[in-house]
């Protein structure tokens, strides 16, 4: 639990003291773009956020080394190999001028690092023939550069209101924390355990007033962290199946891949260019009907915050029985089925504006 405290306060701090002093770095840091088709924003704001979380990680990992070396050294390990997905990123949030493709490549050489470095990789699938398949070296090499910067991307893109992909990636450090505390894995608990801290620490000045945002660099790095622990998870305890990361990660890996669809099949467009139709995007401007219209910095600050918790229960959708059912592989293929699903059905009723009326916040009108 110190280690949780210790990076909670070092990436609180060092967040506050981003915002803070944001004017001394707005001309490199800040994110003045209000009008774009991804920006929900009402005013602008730093989007360095990650550099928080790494610093929490690393002070609080720093600290463990006088108790627990080993421990200490195999989460700075990982860390280090992360720093070409978080300096991609970055580099992209300071400059505006990386592109996509090259964070994805820097990404993928971070999870190729751990890989020779640390030997991080994923061995199995809990399908036998292709488990097979993973016991060439590089097979699994590939396999896990792939999985890994898939991830990272996919949280990058789920990264779009304020509290969102933090939260997302809170509850699932916390998953992993648990399934790492089961199986008496150090290592994963305690780089998991700081992680939350960290990631809390940068969510409370994100959550509801958007006072700074995760940025690339905070979005890919949370997500190779995510990645190689779950990796490291699976390859060292034969208990956890390897469907664990799979459910857990379900709703950024879905998104992802339900977004290549439909842009690639159903709209008849490139992958890699932005839209606004995002199952987050479509809860902020058809759910949270009470606000259509609205132009202060308030109004839209309180319905980019609002639009957050609906994805958060999506998540959990996901991250509950990932969580029950760590060890049961058909468990949780059945509950990654229910949740392609429910995704679908939400994804599809919004679109059709057939939606849950419970889902629908409406604006009161006041009774004179």
């Amino acid at each position: 639990m110190l280690s949780f405290a210790l990076g909670f306060l070092v990436s609180l701090l060092v967040t506050l003291l981003i915002v803070r002093y944001a004017h001394l770095h707005e001309k490199f840091s800040v994110d003045s773009d209000l009008a774009g088709v991804q920006k929900f924003h009402a005013r602008p704001v730093p989007r360095i956020g990650g550099a928080g979380i790494l610093v929490g990680l690393v002070v609080a990992a720093v600290q463990l080394h006088f108790t627990y070396p080993a421990v200490s050294g195999g989460i700075l390990g990982i860390v280090a190999c992360g720093l070409p997905a978080f300096a991609s990123g970055l580099v992209e949030d300071l400059t505006k001028k990386v592109s996509p493709l090259a964070r994805l490549i820097c990404t993928m050489a971070a999870a190729a690092l751990a890989y020779f470095l640390l030997d991080i990789a994923v061995t199995r699938i809990s399908v036998p023939p292709l488990d097979f398949l993973l016991s060439y070296a590089a097979i699994s090499c590939v396999v896990t550069v792939l999985a890994v910067a898939a991830l990272a991307n996919a949280i990058n893109i789920i990264d779009g209101f304020n509290g969102l992909a933090s939260m997302v990636a809170f509850m699932m450090f916390a998953s992993l924390a648990y399934v790492a505390f089961q199986v008496h894995d150090a290592v994963v608990l305690s780089a998991s355990f700081i992680m939350m801290g960290a990631v809390l620490g940068f969510f409370i000045w994100n959550f509801p007033a958007g006072l700074i945002f995760l940025g690339d660099g905070g979005a890919y790095f949370i997500g190779f962290m995510l990645g190689e622990l779950a990796i490291l998870l699976v390859m060292r305890n034969r208990d956890v199946s390897a469907w664990y990361p799979v459910l857990l990660f379900m709703y950024p890996i879905f998104e992802t891949c339900f977004s290549i669809y439909r842009k690639k099949f159903v709209r008849g467009m490139s992958p890699g260019i932005p839209d606004g139709v995002h199952l987050h995007m479509l809860v902020y401007k058809r759910l949270m009907r009470w606000a259509v219209g609205a132009r202060t910095a308030r109004e839209l600050t309180r319905r980019n915050s609002l639009t957050s918790p609906y994805l958060w229960l999506l998540c959990l959708v996901a991250v509950i029985p990932a969580t029950l059912f760590w060890r049961h592989t058909l468990h949780l293929f059945c509950f990654v089925v229910v949740f392609a699903l429910t995704y679908v059905w939400l994804y599809v009723s919004i679109v059709r504006f057939r939606s849950p009326k419970w889902l629908v916040v409406r604006k009161h009108q006041r009774r004179i």
